[in-house]
């Protein structure tokens, strides 16, 4: 005959694996289907539309050519700040997430080169610094607001040249500055991405994450 409270079930294992159950359930991984990763599928699918109407000759073709690529530039404003304030955090949108923001960027300043529109040099040192800064991701670095404020004026230099009408001066002086921005930030991303690597054991860094979709470096 059993005591009250040590029958089968009732010892602090039992509860404790209750605990474990309930807890495991409500962090529970979230589903890859969520408006987050939505957000990023829609900035991919926008690209070779956004390419096809920036090559197409007149001023109502440069129109829509901007205006999918406003949209897809709010994908990406909004899908990363979504997924951390909504827990969407998942392993497709950490690698989907930094693909569709190189590709919608790189895809214009290419286009842009090519139809002689923007200096090679411009598209040269934008992407470099982009690549390179993939190259350098480690663990968890938070964005700076440099790197915000990189990718917005990254954008709005973008959207000069896209549009028929701004004056060149004005192109050129927000690019020169959208230049100078992504290189100062570039170089501080590295500075603190080999502080970390110092400071962080051999073994620790393998088992860090990349970081959340959304943050900018």
């Amino acid at each position: 005959m059993s005591l009250p409270g040590t029958g089968p079930g009732s010892g602090p294992a039992s509860s404790t694996g209750a605990g474990g159950a309930a807890g495991a359930a409500a962090i529970a991984a979230p589903s890859v289907l969520n408006v987050a990763n939505g957000l990023t599928v829609l900035r991919l699918v926008l690209v070779p539309v956004f390419v096809v109407l920036l090559v197409q000759p007149g001023a109502g073709w440069r129109i829509a050519a901007f205006v999918a690529f406003g949209v897809a530039s709010l994908t990406d404003l909004l899908d990363g700040e979504l997924a951390r304030r909504r827990g969407l955090i998942t392993d497709f949108g950490k690698i989907a997430d930094p693909i569709a923001d190189k590709a919608l960027t790189g895809s214009a300043l290419v286009t842009l080169s090519l139809l002689g529109e923007l200096p090679w040099w411009v598209t040269t040192v934008i992407l470099f610094r982009e690549l390179a800064v993939t190259g350098l991701r480690y663990g968890v670095i938070a964005a700076s607001r440099g790197g915000k404020a990189k990718t917005i004026l990254q954008l709005v230099a973008i959207s000069l040249y896209i549009l028929p009408g701004p004056p060149d001066w004005l192109r050129a002086v927000v690019m020169a500055a959208a230049v100078a921005l992504t290189l100062v930030t570039g170089i501080d991303y590295a500075m603190r991405a080999m502080r970390l690597r110092r400071a962080v054991p051999a073994p620790a860094r393998q088992d860090r994450p990349d970081s959340p979709p959304g943050e900018r470096p």
